[in-house]
């Protein structure tokens, strides 16, 4: 979560899961993870307002939306692999069972207490959908999606040693906290790179955190101004537009 005080945007708080962030006073970046129940709209929005003392004029979630039930591909995912796609960062094709009906249903969760969901230029309070991975190809201006994800250290880096995966994918992480926190303060301070020989739930509570600040930096573009919607009247991907 993010705000702007007319200083600068500013990393509030983060968590790994919508149930963590529900949690109050673990301290850190809570670590729980949000399993098998619906998360709920009003209580993530009720909770978000609170902790930054303002309503929230904007969510941004990791997950394909659209309006009408998802039966295969998409506008916004062919756009996004058709802009993309050479740089490694083609979209999953979505289906009627993944995200499958979360997707309807946190939609219409967030579109019931005034967050609808925005597939071109926002007027006032929204729910976009975020794909991480072209953010960050734009955040790092870089050639080729970043290998950040923890589970795929050796499809990343095969003939490297086991632990020094871990040690480059850290570096990776440490590149990319450090742009965040060029946009975001705050962001260094909150997310304190993990160890190489942290647990594996605990390196994907890392990666959980990040893909959430990433998020709400596209959010924070989007209020700015500084993106783009690639898709249709049905869905849309936001990326960040830094170049204008």
């Amino acid at each position: 979560m993010i705000a702007n005080d007319g200083s600068g945007w500013q990393l509030v708080e983060v968590a790994a899961s919508y149930s963590a962030f529900l949690q109050p006073d673990l301290g850190g970046v809570p670590i729980l993870r949000h399993r098998g129940s619906l998360p709920d709209a009003t209580a993530i929005i009720e909770a978000a307002s609170d902790k930054v003392g303002t309503p929230v004029d904007l969510v941004a979630i990791d997950m394909p939306l659209s309006m009408t039930p998802i039966t295969g591909r998409r506008a916004s995912d062919n756009m996004i692999s058709s802009l993309y796609g050479a740089r490694h960062a083609s979209t999953h094709t979505p289906s009627v069972t993944r995200p499958g009906k979360l997707s309807d249903e946190l939609r219409i969760g967030f579109n019931d207490i005034g967050y609808p969901l925005a597939v071109e230029d926002p007027a006032g309070r929204v729910l976009i959908e975020v794909y991480p991975h072209p953010a960050l190809i734009e955040l790092a201006d870089a050639e080729r999606r970043l290998p950040y994800k923890a589970s795929k250290v050796r499809k990343y880096w095969p003939e490297v040693a086991p632990g020094a995966r871990l040690e480059k994918l850290v570096e990776v992480w440490s590149q990319i906290v450090g742009l965040l926190d060029a946009r975001i303060r705050g962001v260094a301070a909150a997310l304190t790179l993990q160890s190489v020989t942290a647990r594996r739930y605990e390196m994907k509570a890392f990666e959980d955190a990040l893909d959430a600040v990433v998020c709400a930096w596209v959010g924070a573009c989007v209020m700015d101004g500084m993106a783009s919607a690639h898709g249709d009247e049905q869905s849309a991907i936001w990326v960040p537009r830094l170049g204008g």
